[in-house]
């Protein structure tokens, strides 16, 4: 058995282990009040323990230690104790954006090919009907957050968190949503359960050693995802640093979603899986639930040491509270990949500037690097509307023969236009270059009359180096919106976006994304 042994004027006073642990947990102790002598070297000796975890800072206030190897509850307690006046501006600002971008994917969504199927499933989870869907009716909270989480993903235009590739607002914003909406919380608390799902999602992340975790063939949305989720939820219930440990301990048992399911719209279900399960893992946490509370490094079965080679766990943490990892969290212009709109981009660039069309063109080449390459290099001959958002050999066909990428050339009547399929098998080549690296693409045009014209993009418009402006996510939301709602109330959902931090209650906004 553990003892703390604190000396004093040569006596010496043993303190069993139990007595620390419950000053740990409660900062009270039970002792016999006929004993002021041991209790004042108890006293003595858990202020050595306390000083063991605390630092003081500049102000004179005390704050938990970031505890080595422990970064699930260092990131529990960030989460739980997060306040809207310690998130720094300019990431509250992104966070409305990512918000607006998730909204606008939403809605873009109902035109997604299996939203039915997902739809039909969402509504068998339970009969009840009091959470909005965006742009849609209603269903339960379960199935709303399936089914919202869904649409954010359904036509690929949502959100990537590139140093994971991991996509994070399907999995933050529909159980957020929820939520608030259920117990009618404020736009601020929203905001900043938002801000504290976001953070936590990318900081796990960055924690994994991505390269390591990437070979063993995981895919992150499905795994960080539920995370995020509880998180997210987790704050607008007000958990307490312990409870939220626990959400993750219960988050982590669902963790799951590989890339064996590249090429299908089962990538997309990881997401809307990790909502769901984020939510239910905060739910049952809500009620006492025990689970780990050390869930990212536990020796056996750990985030870190089973899905990776122990991780980075320092990374997680460091830092926090000052660098904002959310602000990495790249947005997408275009339909498509996100790890594809450099191509979208440097193909607009060569049928805008340099004015070249398909009949002028003999041959086009696109290099990827490899990572790239063995994503978007194997769908020469895609079939249906998934595998043309992923091929690299119809986005380079398409924009050459339309001028432009929207989501009407993802439409079956499009891509399965015989020329065009022809055209991107025929004369669209994808190469393999290892000087290449992330998201950089170079594309090279022979036209009939001998002309070449090289083109390189490295940091496409949305990422964290060249970001989407508020007016740009604005106009995405409108331009997709307007099929679904009248335009004031498209008006009235950007408004109360940009005023988050203002609305009353979160109702409102959901009341104003029903479908009319």
């Amino acid at each position: 058995m553990r003892s703390y042994a604190p000396f004093c004027c040569n006596q010496l006073y043993v303190l069993p282990a139990s007595a620390v642990e419950q000053w740990r947990k409660t900062e009270k102790v039970v002792v016999d009040p006929e004993n002021p002598i041991v209790l004042q070297f108890m006293v003595l000796a858990l202020n050595i323990e306390r000083s063991k975890h605390t630092v003081t800072k500049q102000d004179g206030q005390s704050q938990e230690k970031d505890m080595p190897g422990n970064p699930t509850q260092v990131l529990a307690g960030f989460a739980a104790t997060l306040d809207y006046d310690r998130i720094p501006p300019r990431a509250r600002e992104y966070c409305k954006v990512l918000l607006l971008d998730a909204l606008a994917c939403a809605v873009a969504g109902h035109q997604g090919e299996e939203t039915k199927q997902i739809a039909a499933f969402a509504s068998a989870l339970a009969q009840s009907h009091e959470s909005s869907v965006i742009a849609g009716d209603a269903l339960s909270l379960a199935g709303a957050t399936l089914l919202n989480a869904y649409l954010i993903t359904a036509v690929t235009m949502c959100d990537a968190h590139r140093a994971t590739l991991t996509h994070v607002t399907p999995e933050v914003v529909p159980p957020a949503l929820g939520i608030a909406e259920r117990d009618g919380l404020s736009g601020r608390d929203l905001l900043v359960a938002l801000a504290a799902g976001c953070e936590v999602t990318t900081r796990i992340g960055i924690g994994l050693d991505y390269p390591v975790f990437r070979a063993r063939g995981w895919h992150g949305p499905g795994i960080l995802g539920p995370f995020g989720a509880a998180t997210a939820v987790g704050r607008l219930l007000r958990f307490d640093g312990e409870t939220m440990a626990r959400a993750f301990g219960l988050a982590g048992g669902q963790a799951a979603g590989t890339f064996a399911a590249w090429g299908t719209p089962s990538v997309k279900f990881h997401q809307c899986r990790g909502a769901l399960s984020g939510l239910m893992a905060a739910l049952l946490a809500q009620q006492g639930f025990l689970a780990t509370k050390e869930f990212l490094t536990a020796k056996d079965g750990g985030l870190y040491n089973t899905y990776t080679n122990g991780g980075k766990p320092d990374a997680a943490i460091e830092g926090l509270g000052e660098r904002w990892e959310l602000e990495q969290i790249a947005l997408r212009q275009w339909p498509s990949s996100s790890t594809l709109q450099g191509l979208i981009a440097a193909m607009l660039e060569l049928v805008e500037k340099h004015a070249v069309n398909s009949g002028q063109v003999r041959r086009i080449r696109v290099s990827l690097g490899k990572e790239l390459y063995d994503m978007h290099g194997i769908f020469a001959d895609y079939k249906g509307k998934f595998e043309a958002l992923l091929s690299t050999n119809y986005i380079a066909a398409v924009i050459l023969h339309d001028r432009e990428l929207t989501l009407a050339q993802f439409e079956p009547q499009r891509y399965s236009d015989p020329t065009l399929k022809r055209f991107a098998a025929e004369k669209v080549e994808v190469t393999q270059d290892s000087s290449l690296t992330g998201v950089q693409v170079v594309i090279q045009a022979e036209t009939a009359e001998g002309r070449t014209i090289k083109l390189q993009c490295d940091t496409p418009p949305g990422s964290a180096e060249t970001p989407l402006t508020l007016a740009q996510v604005e106009a995405k939301f409108r331009t997709y919106a307007k099929t679904r709602l009248s335009g004031a109330r498209v008006e009235e959902v950007i408004g109360a976006v940009s005023r988050l931090e203002g609305l009353g209650n979160v109702r409102s906004l959901m009341d104003a994304l029903r479908l009319q």
